[in-house]
C-alpha cells in the first residue's frame, strides 16, 4: 500500500512542472491575444488620430497667441480665488452677469463631511 501511495506521490510532483508549463503558455497566448486585440484597435484608431494631429497642428498657432494674450490675466484670476473648493458653481444671472458665490464656513465643513463617508455603487 505504501508502495502505491509513494508511486502516486512521485507521478503527481512529477505532472507538477508539466501543469505549470500549461498556464504559462496559455499566458502567454492570453498576451498574444490582447497583442493582436491592440494592434487592430490603434490601424483602426490611426485614421482619426492623423485627422485630430492636423487639427491640432492648425490649431496651435491661436491658441499660443490666445495663451499669450490672456495668460496674465489668468493668473492673476487663479491667484485671487485661491480654491474654487471655496465657492458654488458659476450662476447667470438674467442680465447675463456671471456671479461665483463664496461658500459659508459651515457649508463648507459639511461638503468635508460628505466627502469623508462612504461611497455607494
Amino acid at each position: 500500500m505504501k508502495q502505491i501511495a509513494s508511486f502516486a506521490l512521485v507521478c503527481l510532483l512529477a505532472a507538477a512542472p508539466a501543469t505549470a508549463q500549461d498556464e504559462s503558455d496559455g499566458l502567454s497566448l492570453m498576451e498574444e491575444g490582447a497583442r493582436l486585440l491592440f494592434r487592430g484597435l490603434m490601424q483602426e484608431m490611426e485614421p482619426a488620430l492623423d485627422d485630430l494631429r492636423k487639427f491640432s497642428e492648425e490649431v496651435e498657432p491661436g491658441l499660443r497667441q490666445m495663451m499669450q494674450e490672456m495668460g496674465p490675466a489668468l493668473a492673476d484670476l487663479i491667484a485671487k480665488i485661491d480654491d474654487f473648493t471655496a465657492y458654488h458653481p458659476p450662476e447667470i444671472l438674467p442680465n447675463g452677469d456671471i456671479i461665483m458665490r463664496r461658500k459659508s464656513p459651515l457649508e463648507r465643513e459639511q461638503d468635508k463631511v460628505e466627502k469623508g463617508g462612504e461611497i455607494d455603487l
